[in-house]
């Protein structure tokens, strides 16, 4: 009975254990999903609406990181082959976001429970929790891995996979309309589009090529990619992505 909608871990058959300094360690995997989860959405309109703007960053990541481990037949997180039904739940929470995210930022700011709102909950648990069960992560879930090698960094999970999202995209050569699509619904709802929204600087060059390196260590979802992307091809996609966000924000 989650009290906040910040991620979609409440239907994830899996739990992320973290080092003593905030680093990511590893994946604890679960003989089984939860049975059953229970969401009062009077309680999530209740929260600060910082926590449902992140699940929505989670969830962003869903779709795209689905994508690209269908384009190189990786297996889903359950390890099996990706499903239709796992690709329609994550391109209907895409959906979700897009359609309803804004909606649903008014509404919790307002304390009031609306159809938008439990669309965003539904997609925030749900669509993305079992979604990416049955698809798998790929670059925005390894960008949030590789910055919490940092150790004691202040952004959350949601806000890093939605930043690390356009990352990805920009790694997958995304055109235009796509990438400003994605960039646009994050300026709407208030997710980051930049890293000092991340409270990191494109001037720091050793942390982003210790997040870059980390991102790409063996056993990392980015490697679901297609290609092999290294350090280097991350880092400057992370920098263009940075650049990107600044030129938006100027609009």
């Amino acid at each position: 009975m989650p009290t906040v909608v910040a991620t979609d871990a409440p239907c994830t058959g899996l739990s992320v254990i973290y080092n003593d300094d905030g680093s990511f360690d590893q994946y604890l995997f679960y003989p089984q999903n939860p049975d059953a989860v229970i969401v009062d959405t009077q309680v999530i309109a209740n929260a600060p609406v910082k926590f449902l703007i992140d699940g929505m960053g989670d969830a962003l990541g869903t779709y795209f990181e689905g994508l690209a481990s269908l384009r190189t037949e990786s297996p889903s997180l359950e390890g099996i082959g990706i499903t239709r039904s796992g690709m329609a739940l994550a391109k209907c929470c895409y959906d979700t976001l897009v359609d309803y995210g804004s909606q649903a930022v008014t509404a919790c700011e307002h304390n009031v429970v609306t159809p938008a709102l439990e669309a965003i909950v539904e997609a925030n648990v749900y669509l993305s929790g079992v979604g990416a069960d049955n698809v798998n992560c790929a670059g925005a879930h390894s960008f949030y891995n590789g910055v919490t090698s940092l150790g004691g960094h202040k952004a959350s999970h949601g806000a890093c996979v939605a930043f690390g999202t356009l990352v990805q995209l920009i790694l997958e050569g995304a055109v235009k309309e796509l990438f400003e699509e994605v960039q646009s619904f994050c300026l709407e709802v208030g997710l980051p589009v930049t890293l000092e929204e991340l409270s990191l600087s494109c001037d720091d060059e050793e942390a982003l090529r210790t997040i870059a390196e980390n991102a790409c260590a063996e056993g990392e979802t980015i490697h679901n990619l297609a290609g092999d992307v290294t350090p280097d091809e991350l880092y400057a996609a992370i920098i263009a992505a940075d650049a990107m966000g600044k030129e938006a924000k100027q609009r």
